[in-house]
């Protein structure tokens, strides 16, 4: 249990700390970075431990577009629109479904610090209003340190109908249903709109200028942000950028990515798409959280998954995929790809410090 005066001493910790100093940032090898970014719960970090949590969400890209304001009894979750990625995300759709995750993970944390949150959405900001309660640990919280979209070919093995009905209890959200694909045929006919997809955004000279400002080749880079796409995090090799760049156009193509896409379709058990009764930032939101709440039920049951979005986010693949799907009025709002798949290096998070306002 968290008392009122050990709440306030965490916020009053947190308000002083400053951002990590880059000359400090870089003296720390990456698989320091990593520890401290993944390091389990600890209670005595009070408020600043439920905002690190919170972090360790998935998001667009890895720019963790959040800030955290603090205070005496919430939290509040806001859009931090200098990382939005106008290219991909025009209406700023990822940025919400972004702040859902966050606030999932966050509910989980504060639950284990004794702090009951009720969440409302209001001016684009996530609010958590907090009551004593007794603690509570769950199998999700376990598994947000563990958590990581595996961008990598899985072994290709169907997952029991048990573990299937685990992750549909999982998606289900307010306003918010989950789609499980798991016919090869109906897998293939939504690899198409993936590869269609993907084609478009490789075409856009803007949507690749903006990926590459995200792209960290080297553990030095990624140590030196701690954000954005790191290479090893998604199976290909570290380089300094001098190196990488150059070498970029020539194995960064658009048939070596839609293979690709396709092989690790292929290699996965089922698809899960996410769709919203409405398409607006509250139910983003939602969709959020039910995707966080799923990749965690996931870790938790050993299963790895990965984001194949280019069909959402190309506007009349959307549409397109949607009368595939049945969908009515509704638009799919993710798709995302899960199977048994390897461990890969995990990205990196910034220092609480640096997201709260």
């Amino acid at each position: 249990m968290v008392n009122r005066r050990s709440f306030m001493a965490g916020i009053a910790c947190a308000a002083v700390m400053r951002p990590l100093p880059s000359r400090a940032a870089a003296a720390m090898t990456y698989d320091e970075a990593v520890r401290a970014t993944w390091a389990p719960l600890r209670a005595e970090g009070g408020v600043s431990e439920i905002v690190r949590y919170a972090t360790l969400a998935a998001n667009s890209h890895n720019t963790q577009p959040w800030r955290f304001t603090l205070g005496p009894r919430s939290i509040a979750l806001a859009p931090d629109l200098s990382r939005r990625c106008p290219a991909v995300d025009p209406n700023d759709h990822h940025v919400f479904v972004s702040l859902g995750c966050a606030a999932e993970n966050l509910t989980h944390a504060a639950l284990a610090l004794g702090l009951r949150p009720a969440l409302r959405f209001e001016a684009d900001t996530i609010m958590a209003d907090f009551e004593n309660a007794s603690a509570e640990q769950s199998p999700l919280l376990a598994a947000i340190p563990h958590r990581q979209s595996t961008r990598a070919v899985y072994d290709g093995k169907p997952v029991t109908t048990d573990l299937l009905r685990e992750l549909d209890r999982a998606g289900r959200g307010e306003g918010v249903a989950m789609l499980l694909v798991t016919d090869r045929k109906r897998m293939a006919a939504i690899t198409d709109y993936v590869v269609e997809g993907n084609t478009t955004q490789m075409r856009d000279a803007r949507f690749m200028a903006e990926l590459k400002a995200w792209l960290r080749f080297s553990e030095r880079e990624a140590v030196a942000t701690m954000d954005g796409l790191f290479s090893r995090a998604s199976g290909n090799p570290a380089l300094p950028r001098w190196l990488a760049q150059p070498l970029l156009p020539f194995v960064f193509t658009e048939r070596s990515e839609n293979d690709k896409y396709r092989a690790c379709i292929e290699s996965s058990a089922g698809l899960a798409v996410f769709v919203a009764e409405h398409d607006d930032a509250a139910r983003w939101v939602e969709v959020g959280r039910a995707c966080q709440r799923v990749a965690l039920q996931a870790t938790a049951l050993g299963l790895k998954y990965a984001f194949v979005n280019q069909p959402v986010e190309v506007p009349h693949l959307r549409r397109q995929l949607a009368a595939y799907l049945d969908l009515g009025s509704r638009l799919p709002d993710l798709v995302v790809r899960f199977g048994t798949g390897p461990e890969l290096p995990k990205s990196l998070r910034r220092p609480v410090a640096q997201v709260i306002a």
